[in-house]
């Protein structure tokens, strides 16, 4: 990773964003710069990801323009190769249009470099010549993903994009295959016994590496024991050797719609590290005791060996905890004492939290189901139950106390870190959140308090989830450090992620430096090499997370697209979950989100008054506001693009606020249903003229 260099007067140094309509904005590595928008006519040849130079034109103006620039040199080139379709001209020229709508233009492959594509192929281009000037960038194919439209071609051009890897080089493949499959008895020296004890974990019914377990007692009146017991994959993935090394490139397991891309080979991820049920593993201990105001009193942080007592899924423990099932009570009769007592601990812990000011975005996700070919088949809404409320205030109170505990010895380590958010973005949201009637304060100070009871505000309301999520894009991304910055959202001084070294590559990191604890006091060589190695693997780290989450949510989004088709002409009941000066997004019963497109509303001339959050009719004055709901018709569902494009339905008029009915509740116009809840549409397109 290229090292920014000092800035010189009005020139900066940054990372180029391109959007999908040409212009872009470059994103310097100082916290105290502004983004710069970069015009498309002052792109000069860049493309996006480009580590680029750029001459300031425009300082940061007071009505809240961001400073503009012009790019001036080009100083690192990131995209080595290039996911897109292929095609050929009538001249005989090959050209592929890359997948990526930020990388908007065509690249020329000269007939020797075809490598036996055909048009329509998917390839992956490797470039040979970069734009330059009115000459287009140039490439040759290295690989053929597959035909346009096949089962499986479009997730593996994600994870093209992406370079997301695909096998396990051969070092690290056969450094796993020697690994036992079972715990030898040498390997327990050292190790505390807690095979006796009744330990669970708690994961979703489809989870195959299973790298936390817990139990939870009571050890006298208003005090608990939580016991997290997570796998100790430090032991058999050791500095420095082909499987470290694979990890560290990798950083995490990526969850696409369709299979998972792991950090270590399934030989480790599902067998040996994985906390399977009846098996003995090897395991790093947080034992945790707990008074009923959710204090920590005492911890211990030890190596282990356990033998998970039951699997549980997060169904099943919702159904006995909130649904009291009869019959699942029955079968598990003798841990459901054990989790009614995780309930009472997880609440205590959550309490705590909430009383120093922890922001809790309770967000749904959406789950696609996929037949045997890839293809979806339906669309699921999941919400946080107080099965998963359990697990997650286990995972951070064990988080928390790692993170203490290794800052207070003043040793080199990894933090998760939160900054701050930057005020102009919340002096936009506290415009926003007091014309709902929620204020947060000086937003040039704001604590993670005022969020929280903003929120607390906005509850139950039809605004809700839209002030969550707007809250959500105005914090600044969490990252990794070597440093502790603390976290704002958590509003938690130390925190670190402990509780995933399966899938995550700064938890090992995390459990190798605790163990080195355990040995005694590090030597002043090793804190030495430490200081200077792990800020890099915080950063690498960090940019993989970022890498995986977008691959994720484009491979949710493509198959959201590919659902939808199907339902194309029909008309649905939503909430307005966006405006922007182009239009303004709608959320749809079941979480799926798409634009209508201001030049689809045609009654009028619309302005954008983004202090008001809304479109404007400039004769008719008609709104069209954050939490309006309407009635949209879908009429484009683009997999390629992993977008959904919607227009008003009938040319219907917005909602008005006062209605407190939800979305799909009203009468129905029609008879005919979808399987989404909406209506088939009497006209393809009602879209009126000027």
């Amino acid at each position: 990773m290229r090292t920014p260099r000092k800035q010189v007067d009005n020139l900066i140094e940054g990372r180029l964003q391109v959007s999908g309509k040409g212009f872009g904005f470059v994103i310097s590595p100082d916290p105290v710069v502004a983004d710069v928008y970069i015009p498309r006519e002052k792109m000069l040849d860049a493309m996006h990801g480009d580590t680029v130079q750029i001459r300031l034109q425009e300082r940061q103006f007071s009505d809240g323009r961001k400073a503009e620039g012009e790019i001036v040199k080009i100083l690192e080139r990131a995209n080595t190769h290039v996911v897109g379709t292929f095609s050929v001209n009538p001249r005989g020229l090959g050209l592929v249009q890359p997948a990526d709508s930020k990388l908007a233009a065509e690249i020329i492959i000269p007939k020797k470099s075809f490598a036996a594509a055909r048009p329509g192929d998917q390839v992956v281009v490797e470039l040979t010549r970069w734009p330059k000037q009115e000459k287009k960038a140039e490439g040759r194919i290295t690989q053929i993903l597959g035909k346009l439209g096949e089962p499986g071609v479009d997730v593996l051009t994600v994870m093209a994009m992406h370079q997301l890897p695909t096998d396990f080089p051969p070092a690290a493949a056969q450094e796993a295959d020697k690994i036992a499959t079972t715990i030898q008895p040498d390997e327990l020296t050292g190790r505390r016994d807690l095979r006796d004890l009744s330990v669970v974990t708690i994961d979703g019914e489809d989870a195959k590496d299973l790298d936390d377990a817990v139990h939870v007692e009571q050890i006298g009146p208003g005090l608990f024991r939580l016991g997290v017991h997570i796998a100790d994959v430090s032991h058999y993935v050791r500095e420095n050797r082909p499987l470290d090394l694979e990890a560290r490139q990798r950083g995490t397991s990526v969850y696409l719609v369709d299979r998972v891309i792991p950090m270590l080979p399934h030989r480790l991820s599902n067998g040996i590290c994985s906390l399977n049920q009846g098996e003995d593993r090897l395991t790093l201990s947080a034992v945790i005791d707990i008074d009923s105001s959710g204090r920590v009193v005492k911890y211990e942080l030890f190596p282990s060996v356990i033998r998970v007592r039951t699997r549980l899924s997060y169904t099943i423990v919702r159904r006995i905890l909130a649904d009291k099932d009869a019959a699942l009570q029955e079968q598990y009769a003798p841990l459901v004492p054990m989790l009614k007592t995780m309930e009472t601990l997880a609440a205590a812990l959550r309490q705590k939290r909430f009383r120093r000011g922890a922001i809790d975005f309770d967000l749904p996700e959406l789950k696609i189901k996929l037949d045997e070919k890839g293809v979806p088949i339906a669309i699921e809404k999941r919400t946080r139950s107080v099965a998963e409320s359990i697990i997650e205030e286990f995972m951070l109170a064990a988080n928390e106390t790692v993170a203490e505990h290794m800052d207070r010895r003043e040793i080199p380590f990894v933090f998760r870190v939160h900054a701050d958010p930057d005020p102009e973005k919340m002096a936009k949201l506290a415009d926003l959140l007091r014309g709902l009637g929620q204020r947060i304060g000086a937003w040039t100070n704001v604590s993670p308090m005022d969020l929280q009871k903003a929120l607390a505000g906005m509850e139950g309301k039809p605004e809700e989830k839209m002030v969550s999520t707007l809250m959500l894009r105005s914090l600044k991304q969490a990252r990794y450090e070597a440093e502790n910055a603390g976290h704002f959202g958590l509003a938690a001084k130390y925190y670190t992620h402990f509780t995933s070294p399966i899938r995550r590559y700064p938890d090992l990191i995390v459990h190798r430096l605790l163990r080195e604890t355990f040995a005694g006091s590090l030597s002043p060589r090793r804190i030495e090499q430490l200081q200077s190695l792990l800020p890099q693997i915080a950063s690498d780290c960090s940019d993989r997370e970022r890498a995986a989450t977008e691959a994720e949510r484009e491979s949710v989004d493509m198959k959201v697209a590919e659902y939808m088709q199907q339902f194309i002409g029909d008309e649905f009941p939503a909430i307005i979950a966006g405006v922007t000066g182009f239009g303004f997004f709608v959320e749809l019963e079941n979480g799926v989100e798409g634009l209508v497109h201001v030049s689809s509303l045609q009654d009028d001339y619309y302005q954008y008054l983004e202090d008001q959050h809304c479109l404007i009719g400039e004769r008719l004055k008609k709104r069209f506001r954050l939490g309006d709901a309407v009635t949209v018709e879908l009429i484009k569902a683009s997999p390629a693009d992993r977008n959904l494009d919607f227009i008003l339905a009938g040319g219907a008029n917005p909602t008005t606020r006062k209605s407190t009915a939800a979305p799909g509740k009203r009468k129905a116009k029609h008879k005919e249903v979808n399987p989404l809840g909406g209506k088939k549409s009497k006209h393809k397109d009602r879209r009126r003229k000027p």
